[in-house]
């Protein structure tokens, strides 16, 4: 992304004539769209990936599960503890009848409770030892690019790369004497480089107030919605800016 804006830099210097242009529809800056945001899924634990359920291009959801490792010792595990927790209930039931006739103490029957509550404890620990497992997705995207398979190692590196493409951000360099013109909340209208239909308005959300002394320019980034995933990301586009606007 750093070298997306560098070379948008590039291209605002070298096209200055045209860039930041004031007509009569308002002033007109050239922009990127580029995702809000881009996330490498990894896994918390290390093992072997079982399975994918995803693949390059595909819409995923927040809390959707797009793969799972290799989990049978955790299954078991989970196993295990349900099985102690069931025992520690009838156990539980058994001995209340004899406390009700005081055939046990209360010492007793205290401990017999505590066990079911450890055992209760121990069956919730293994469920999230076995949750570990399952990879889910953090945020509403679109699959970028997967970087493992069914039988690969997981271990620290990403196992794919989700980019957010609701809403959009538009950045903008904007020449050093137009600082002050554009601020937060302004409303812009994007036309996109390849002529996609439609009318698509996004709102400034972030005005740099520190200009670059090198390229005599500061960043504007723009919120757009895009809840139809209609538009992709990393089109280049031109963002105009109506004369008029008040003050946010």
């Amino acid at each position: 992304m750093k070298i997306l804006r560098l070379v948008l830099l590039c291209a605002v210097t070298l096209l200055s004539a045209v860039t930041g242009v004031c007509g009569q529809e308002g002033r007109t800056y050239d922009g990127l769209i580029e995702p809000s945001e881009i996330v490498k899924l990894s896994s918390p634990v290390a093992g072997t990936l079982e399975t994918m359920a995803v693949e390059r291009g595909d819409r995923v959801r927040k809390g959707q599960v797009i793969a799972r490792l290799n989990c049978a010792v955790e299954k078991a595990a989970v196993e295990l503890a349900q099985a102690r927790v069931e025992f520690a209930k009838r156990k539980v039931l058994r001995n209340e009848d004899l406390y009700q006739k005081e055939l046990i103490s209360i010492h007793e029957k205290d401990e017999m409770e505590t066990e079911l509550k450890v055992a209760e404890l121990q069956l919730r620990e293994a469920r999230e030892r076995l949750d570990l497992r399952v990879i889910r997705s953090t945020v509403n995207g679109v699959v970028v690019e997967r970087f493992l398979s069914p039988g690969d190692y997981v271990g620290e590196d990403p196992i794919l790369k989700i980019a957010c493409i609701h809403p959009l951000n538009v950045e903008v360099v904007v020449p050093a004497q137009d600082y002050g013109a554009i601020r937060r909340g302004m409303v812009a209208e994007v036309k996109p480089e390849l002529g996609v239909s439609g009318r698509f308005s996004a709102r400034v959300v972030i005005v740099d107030t520190v200009i670059d002394a090198a390229s005599g320019t500061f960043g504007v980034r723009l919120e757009m919605p895009n809840p139809d995933f209609r538009l992709p990301a990393g089109l280049k586009c031109k963002v105009v800016f109506p004369p008029g606007q008040k003050k946010p």
